[in-house]
C-alpha cells in the first residue's frame, strides 16, 4: 500500500520550535506567560476585534460564552444536529438543554426554520422568547460555521434581535472566515454575534495542540470571561475567590505555539483555497459526488472540504467507501452523526429536520492538509472517483 494521504494534519514550517523552546527556557510554561498576552494581541488584530482572549479549548471557549450569556439550568439553547458534539455538550455542563434546528445547504443552521420555531413554536413575554409547549425560557443560540463555511449572518442576527436571543458562534473551524460584501462586509466569524468560540485543535487551520479563544460585543463581559478562565481570583496573593471559576486558561507553551502559527496563517489560508480550486477542478467532470461549495459573498477559510456523494447511484455504506480508500492510500472520513440521535440527546426537541439527515448520509470529509501536494490532490481525486465509478456499476 501507498504512504497514506492524512485527511488534516497540522502544519509546522515556521518558529514553533524556536518560540516553544524559548517559553522553556524562561520556565513560563504554565498558564501565565507573554506568550499568552501575544497571542491574544494577534488573534484580536486578525480579526479586526478589540480583544480575545485565549482559553484552554474551544470547548471551553462555549462553555464560558454559554456562563456569561446567562444560560442557566431549565433554559433552552438552540443549535444545529449536524456538527461535532462539542457545540453541544456545554450547554449541559449549564444545566440547560438544546432544541435542535435543521440546517440548509450550507450544513449550517436554517434561518428559515429557526425563524419559523421562533414564530410558531415560541411567544415573546417580558422581553423573552419562552417555548410554548414547555414553557421553558430560549435563552441562547449557538451558530455553528461548519467547516469554514459562514452561516447566514445577515438573516440570523435579525431573527436574534426580534426575538431577544443572544447569539454564540461557534467559529472553531472557521477562523479567517469573512464577509466579502453586504451589510456585514468585513466582519469576521466569530466577531458578529454577542460572543464568539475558536478552537486550535491539532486538526484546525492552526494549531497550539489543544487550545481556543473567546471573543466579545461587550469588553466587559469579555474581561468576566477571562476572570472565569483563571479559577475567579479576585486577589491572587491571598487566594480570595468571589465566584466559582475553571481551570480554562492557556498555557504559555500552548500559546508560543500558536503565536508562530499566526505567523503563517495567510499563507495556510491561501493554500487551503488553492487546494479546494483544485479539487474542483478534479471533480468538475465527475457525476457521482459534488464538492460543497461554500456562501457566496464570502471569503471563507475553506477548512473542511465536504463531498456529497449522489447516494441514488452509490447505496454502499459509508464504511465501506472509507475502507476502500484508506486500502489505496486515502484517508477520508463520514461527517458527525446526528447530535439529536445521540444517546445523551435522544429525547430533546428538534424542528423540522430535513436537510441534516440528509447530508448525514452522504457526506464524504477528503484530504485537505495544508502541506497537501498537488500530486496527492491529484491521486485523492482519481482514486475517490474510480471508487465511485465502481460502486456505481455494482463491481
Amino acid at each position: 500500500m501507498r504512504q497514506l494521504i492524512p485527511l488534516s494534519v497540522p502544519n509546522f514550517e515556521g518558529n514553533e520550535r524556536k518560540y516553544v523552546d524559548d517559553a522553556i527556557a524562561q520556565a513560563w510554561v504554565s498558564t501565565g506567560g507573554a506568550y499568552i498576552e501575544q497571542l491574544e494581541r494577534e488573534l484580536a488584530a486578525f480579526l479586526h476585534t478589540k480583544q480575545a482572549v485565549a482559553v484552554q479549548s474551544g470547548t471551553a471557549a462555549l462553555h464560558l460564552c454559554l456562563i456569561e450569556a446567562g444560560v442557566k439550568a431549565g433554559d433552552l439553547v438552540l443549535v444545529p444536529p449536524l456538527t461535532f458534539i462539542a457545540a453541544v455538550n456545554p450547554i449541559r455542563y449549564q444545566g440547560a438543554d438544546p432544541v435542535f434546528i435543521d440546517c440548509d445547504d450550507s450544513l449550517c443552521i436554517d434561518p428559515c426554520k429557526l425563524k419559523a420555531f421562533c414564530e410558531r413554536e415560541c411567544t415573546l413575554a417580558d422581553g423573552a422568547l419562552v417555548h410554548r409547549e414547555s414553557k421553558r425560557t430560549v435563552r441562547a443560540l449557538v451558530v455553528v460555521h461548519v467547516f469554514g463555511n459562514m452561516a447566514d449572518m445577515e438573516a440570523i442576527m435579525e431573527i436574534a434581535g426580534a426575538y431577544h436571543l443572544t447569539v454564540i458562534e461557534d467559529a472553531t473551524e472557521a477562523l479567517g472566515t469573512y464577509y466579502t460584501d453586504g451589510a456585514l462586509r468585513g466582519k469576521y466569524a466569530g466577531t458578529i454575534g454577542d460572543y464568539g468560540a475558536f478552537s486550535f485543535n491539532g486538526n484546525k487551520i492552526i494549531t497550539t495542540g489543544g487550545g481556543g479563544a473567546v471573543t466579545a460585543a461587550e469588553p466587559r463581559a469579555l474581561a468576566h470571561i477571562r476572570y472565569l478562565s483563571t479559577q475567579a481570583k479576585d486577589d491572587a496573593q491571598y487566594y480570595i475567590h468571589h465566584e466559582v471559576g475553571y481551570n480554562y486558561r492557556m498555557t504559555n507553551l500552548q500559546a508560543a505555539l500558536g503565536v508562530a502559527q499566526m505567523e503563517e496563517l495567510p499563507d495556510f489560508i491561501g493554500r487551503k483555497q488553492k487546494n479546494y480550486d483544485l479539487y474542483a477542478r478534479l471533480f468538475s467532470d465527475c457525476n457521482l459526488c459534488r464538492l460543497l461549495p461554500f456562501r457566496e459573498k464570502t471569503a471563507s477559510n475553506r477548512w473542511f472540504y465536504a463531498l456529497e456523494i449522489d447516494r441514488e447511484r452509490i447505496q454502499a455504506p459509508m464504511s465501506q467507501m472509507i475502507d476502500a480508500l484508506q486500502q489505496q492510500g486515502v484517508q477520508t472520513r463520514a461527517v458527525w452523526g446526528l447530535i439529536s440521535d445521540q444517546r445523551p440527546y435522544e429525547h430533546e426537541t428538534v424542528y423540522q429536520l430535513e436537510r441534516a439527515p440528509y447530508y448525514a448520509d452522504c457526506i464524504l470529509n477528503i484530504p485537505c492538509s495544508t502541506n497537501i501536494t498537488e500530486k496527492e490532490i491529484a491521486y485523492a481525486a482519481d482514486t475517490i472517483k474510480q471508487l465511485l465509478r465502481k460502486l456505481a456499476d455494482g463491481i
